[in-house]
């Protein structure tokens, strides 16, 4: 399933997702096009989070702690690939906009932030002896998509049903969408690369935050535009 666009109009211009969106496109070419290839691949390892580093710092090396800190953040716009890259901003459009819209600019960015420090942390916990960095945005927006599903689950989703070599577009409610998404953390955590569980942290994370503070939540359904 790839979403195109939702039928939810925002009432304020997003730039603190289009500013996101921005500065992780910027870096994505710094480090793919302008950079050398082994120097770009090196940004892994320093920007990446790694968790069995993280661990150690808090444990006996106390020296790198500030580092560590740091690379929850930078991780968060680091990215490994054309198809990571374009798959995370696009999630982020659509449904970053509408709970800029719904949080403000400064009470998006804020939550934004929290939500990859969740994510991150949570993917830590489930396995810190990894040594592998974990990059990209995608803890940071799956905190968007649980939210988006409290405020807007009545919104209906454009997307791109793929299944097997059948290819159409339908409408799909917001509510089965991301439900499904999130399902599907778990059908494939076993499948290596990818953080499946900081997906779940952050969607986790954001449903809460939707739940706990839902004041100015507009629960009418969802308008066509």
């Amino acid at each position: 399933m790839i979403p195109l666009k939702d039928n939810i109009p925002t009432r304020t211009f997003p730039i603190i997702t289009m500013g996101l969106i921005f500065v992780n496109i910027i870096i994505f070419i710094w480090q793919h096009i302008v950079l050398h290839a082994s120097a770009g691949a090196m940004l892994y390892t320093y920007f990446g989070l790694v968790p069995k580093e993280f661990i150690a710092s808090f444990v006996s090396r106390h020296d790198l702690l500030p580092y560590n800190i740091m690379t929850i953040f930078s991780s968060m716009f680091i990215h490994g690939g054309f198809l990571h890259i374009i798959g995370n901003m696009l999630y982020l459009w659509i449904f970053g906009n509408n709970i800029e819209d719904r949080l403000g600019h400064t009470g998006f960015l804020i939550f934004y932030i929290v939500s990859g420090i969740c994510a991150a942390l949570f993917q830590l916990f489930y396995d810190p002896s990894s040594e592998v960095p974990m990059i990209g945005a995608s803890g940071a927006i799956s905190g968007v998509l649980g939210a988006y599903l409290v405020c807007y689950p009545y919104a209906r989703i454009k997307t791109i049903l793929i299944i097997v070599i059948f290819i159409k577009i339908v409408d799909i409610p917001a509510v089965i969408l991301l439900t499904a998404w999130f399902f599907m953390q778990f059908l494939y955590a076993n499948v290596e690369g990818i953080a499946w569980y900081a997906h779940v942290g952050g969607f986790i994370f954001g449903l809460l935050y939707a739940f706990i503070f839902p004041a100015g939540r507009r629960t009418g359904r969802a308008v066509k535009t």
